[in-house]
């Protein structure tokens, strides 16, 4: 009788040990399954990687002050020599913790140095709580910090940044600017600090783009387009012109219809809710732009 209960025990401990191994086997066959058959999210809009267009950026000074362009002239030249320029980019485009860079309120009988901008266009400059952040911001903080002034920004409409410049109600244009002989009436144009170009912003579904390997197989589909078709860009920037043609810049400009926004980040959630087609905007503001909006969606 201990020998049968014996060797009833043992099957019964056989048979527990071989449901423990499928109970096992089938779990992880599950996660593996799990693995291979989950498709990756499709993102709510992504960047087509061409450059479209070749830019360099600059800062527009007050034309009736020489001296400071010159002292804005050997800053840049210096921290682009002594590794400055690099590691505040790196901030912006290698993880790193932006600075948020307090405006001090105008007061004419102080020694400030006042900068216009357009404060949404991350990464150059864009608000930060009660601050700013942004490439332009924290050279602005450190241009003023040289010259031992107070730091002033004021922050407006993109259109309106080298107007108040040549009106003499800014010292600086600080604004992701790019050089164009249109804008030299109301400024004078620092030494370039930055190259850029502009990139086409598509729905993540959008497949009509993914087979492009350079700027002429984007622009031969662009060129397709007929007018209802909508383009969205922010006013007064390379992407606008880029769109309507511009003989200066050697743009033939688009058929499509082109429709202009206050900030690109704007004109990408207009693309999303369907109110236009695609987004034309600079590079380093597209990937921001597509990055924080594909993380909420």
């Amino acid at each position: 009788m201990k020998k049968a209960l014996k060797v009833i025990s043992l099957m019964l401990v056989a048979v527990l040990m071989v449901m423990s191994f499928a109970a096992c086997g089938s779990k992880d066959d599950a996660a593996t399954g799990s693995d291979t058959t989950k498709e990756a999210k499709t993102p709510a809009v992504k960047v087509i990687e061409i450059n479209l267009t070749d830019e360099d950026y600059a800062f527009g000074v007050d034309k009736n002050q020489p001296e400071l362009l010159e002292k804005v002239n050997s800053f840049i030249a210096e921290i682009k020599s002594n590794g400055t320029f690099d590691a505040i980019c790196n901030k912006y485009f290698a993880g790193g913790t932006p600075d948020v860079i307090k405006s001090a309120a105008l007061d004419s009988t102080k020694d400030q140095l006042v900068v216009a901008t357009n404060a949404a266009f991350e990464p150059f400059e864009y608000t930060n709580g009660d601050g700013y952040s942004g490439i332009d911001m924290e050279i602005a903080k450190a241009l003023a910090d040289s010259l031992g002034k107070e730091l002033v920004i004021q922050n407006m409409d993109f259109d309106s940044v080298c107007l108040s410049v040549g009106q003499h109600k800014c010292d600086l244009a600080m604004a992701g600017l790019t050089v164009k002989p249109e804008r030299e009436e109301y400024v004078t144009f620092s030494t370039p600090y930055y190259k850029a170009s502009q990139r086409l912003i598509v729905k993540g579904t959008d497949t009509k783009f993914d087979s492009c390997t350079d700027a002429a197989s984007v622009e031969a589909i662009l060129k397709t387009f007929d007018s209802s078709v909508k383009i969205g860009v922010q006013n007064g920037t390379t992407a606008q012109l880029y769109c309507e043609g511009d003989a200066e810049m050697e743009f033939p400009g688009l058929n499509a219809v082109c429709v202009g926004y206050k900030s690109g980040s704007l004109a990408v959630q207009d693309m999303i809710n369907g109110n236009i087609n695609y987004v034309i905007i600079d590079a380093a503001p597209a990937a921001c732009i597509a990055q924080s909006i594909n993380e909420v969606n």
